[in-house]
């Protein structure tokens, strides 16, 4: 058996610790392949999928899912065309389309009136009791800053204010002078809900308020 060189190593070392590392000729060993991702079987696939459509808020392309997916692109669109006419001859209210070179899922047009209405009346959501009272601040003192509405009602108002902008019932209309916080007053929507020419024509408070209202207000500094 012929003897070992000086200082050369007796067990041949892993090919993987040598990747990368330049032999003796001063090339480099080429790095191994990655192994290849698991092939999703087509249940698993379908189920990936519609998860993922799930989710999008744009149209998503066939190489993207097969990216994330890690699976071949060949099985991506016809899995896809699949899915899209199981939804059609199942009669869901939903539909998978290509769209802008990508896929989305889409409501079915001839359901668009019951979503029109559904998303309508969403918006016409009666307001609260506390956004109610925090309304009739704004239209009596207007215009008013955060800070004065929520020391009027005694209670935080920043967020019931963030409803009623959301609403279109009140906007910001500038700056207080004295410390640049934002002056709120009711919008032309606010006048056509209530039925009102303008803000002048809201009802006098003197009526409505207690006999005592001098004394209780004695009462509370």
């Amino acid at each position: 058996m012929a003897a070992s060189g000086a200082g050369e190593p007796d067990v041949a070392s892993d090919p993987a610790d040598t990747a990368g590392v330049p032999d003796r000729r001063g090339r480099r060993r080429a790095a191994p392949a990655p192994e290849p991702a698991p092939e999703l079987d087509d249940a698993e696939l379908r189920g990936a999928l519609e998860a993922i459509l799930l989710v999008v808020d744009q149209p998503v392309s066939e190489l993207t899912l097969a990216q994330v997916l890690e699976q071949s692109p060949e099985r991506i669109g016809p899995m896809l065309d699949e899915i899209a006419a199981g939804y059609t001859a199942a009669g869901h209210g939903f539909e998978l389309r290509r769209a802008a070179g990508g896929w989305r899922l889409y409501t079915r047009p001839e359901y668009a009136g019951y979503v029109e209405r559904f998303v309508l009346d969403g918006q016409s959501v009666r307001l609260t009791q506390a956004a109610l009272e925090t309304l009739a601040v704004i239209a009596y003192k207007q215009p008013v800053t955060r800070s004065r509405i929520s020391a009027i009602r005694g209670v935080n108002c920043d967020g019931v204010i963030r409803t009623l902008v959301s609403r279109g019932l009140v906007e910001e209309c500038g700056t207080e002078a004295d410390t640049g916080a934002f002056l709120y007053r009711t919008t032309t929507m606010f006048l056509e809900k209530l039925g009102l020419n303008s803000v002048d024509d809201l009802p006098p408070l003197a009526p409505f308020l207690p006999d005592d209202v001098e004394e209780l207000a004695d009462a509370t500094r």
